[in-house]
């Protein structure tokens, strides 16, 4: 009788603690979830996203402030860059279609900043915490290196098609003019500034109001 007590505490407390190991999964599992931020519904439209997302518009608009690059050129750039998902990456390279050999570099998140310059940034900025797939740390990156651009090569803040020329190939890069026999990333360039202008004409229609409602959507969103 006692065998069979002990057996059958020992089987109800397996049961119990497989079943507190799921909960615990399940919670992690929602918690991951709950802290990923999906792309806006209408990436086209800088106004719809500001009203979706309304801490990106204090962000972006932080970003003028501090490093002086205008919210519809650093909204371009997310545009191109990641089209808005948090945690973009290059694809998969393969070969003979079969093997995988890596990505084609380690650009990642909002911004797709690569390793080196990512950690540069946090050093130089003093934002030892930054996340690449924070929105905040994202545009305030592609704020410093523009403002790098502004310093290093003379060029105009609102100038989106020069400022992704140095984003793409460096600062060094753009003075060196590696990009002239790039018909691709010329062409990229012409949609990042297109694109910039686009989100330039929205805001100017939903700017006042945006403002006018910063202190409430500032606490409720």
């Amino acid at each position: 009788m006692i065998v069979n007590s002990v057996f059958q505490i020992t089987l109800i407390l397996k049961r119990v603690s497989t079943i507190f190991s799921k909960i615990a999964f399940g919670l992690i599992f929602i918690s991951i979830a709950g802290c990923s931020t999906a792309p806006p519904q209408n990436i086209n439209n800088v106004c719809a996203m500001y009203d979706e997302y309304y801490d990106w518009y204090i962000a972006a608009d932080a970003v003028y402030e501090k490093w002086r690059i205008p919210q519809h050129v650093t909204m371009a750039f997310i545009h191109q860059e990641s089209k808005f998902i948090q945690d973009a990456r290059p694809p998969w390279q393969w070969f003979l279609w079969i093997i995988p050999t890596g990505r084609a570099s380690s650009a990642y998140g909002y911004a797709q900043a690569l390793d080196g310059t990512w950690e540069e940034y946090q050093e130089k900025a003093d934002n030892w915490g930054a996340d690449r797939d924070d929105f905040d740390d994202a545009v305030d990156f592609i704020g410093w290196y523009n403002h790098k651009s502004l310093i290093r090569n003379k060029i105009n803040p609102h100038d989106a098609y020069n400022l992704y020329l140095a984003y793409h190939e460096g600062q060094g890069g753009f003075q060196r003019k590696t990009y002239r026999n790039k018909t691709w990333l010329l062409n990229v360039a012409k949609k990042v500034e297109k694109r910039s202008r686009m989100y330039q004409r929205q805001l100017d229609g939903c700017k006042v109001e945006l403002e006018d409602s910063r202190t409430w959507r500032s606490f409720w969103g």
